[in-house]
């Protein structure tokens, strides 16, 4: 299984409860799991957490983790584009597709390999929202997307402070 990182899972876990100075474990963790090939983080999202001169850019800068966070492959885009169709609006204005951003070809990755791949986020259900609105897990849900929450996530991938020993 490979979970797919979204931006916000970084962000916040940076700003909220793991940061890099404090809890330099989770990020090499983090580091770890994508070399095992467990953890990745597609370009159009990594390229979100890169801009920047706080320390989650810094560190996500560095050449080791670049290397194993970052997913190799090229979005396709007939699943981006069914992605924005089906899960969001066929029609969405030009704000509209501002609004939603980069998280159709998040998603789209996931939808290339059902079986094998699951979205992380930190954004949670809100079935009620429409169009640009629409939260990740309820796009997830309209494609049968596996999805999961930070704590879910490290749940799932055991993660401690003493992983390494």
């Amino acid at each position: 299984m490979i979970f797919l990182l979204d931006a916000n899972v970084l962000i916040d876990a940076n700003r909220d409860y793991y940061s890099i100075e404090r809890v330099p474990e989770f990020w090499a963790w983090l580091v770890h799991q994508g070399q095992s090939d467990s953890v990745k983080v597609p370009l159009e999202i990594y390229e979100e957490i890169k801009d920047g001169n706080d320390e989650l850019a810094k560190w996500a800068k560095e050449d080791a983790v670049e290397n194993a966070l970052l997913l190799e492959e090229a979005a396709d885009p007939a699943l981006v584009a069914q992605i924005t169709e089906q899960g969001y609006a066929a029609d969405l204005t030009d704000d509209e597709i501002l609004k939603v951003g980069r998280d159709p070809f998040l998603l789209s990755y996931a939808l290339s390999d059902l079986a094998n791949r699951t979205i992380v986020t930190t954004e949670v259900s809100k079935p009620a929202r429409q169009r640009a609105n629409r939260h990740i897990p309820d796009v997830c849900d309209t494609f049968d997307i596996r999805c999961r929450n930070t704590f879910e996530f490290v749940r799932e991938l055991n993660f401690s402070t003493n992983w390494q020993g």
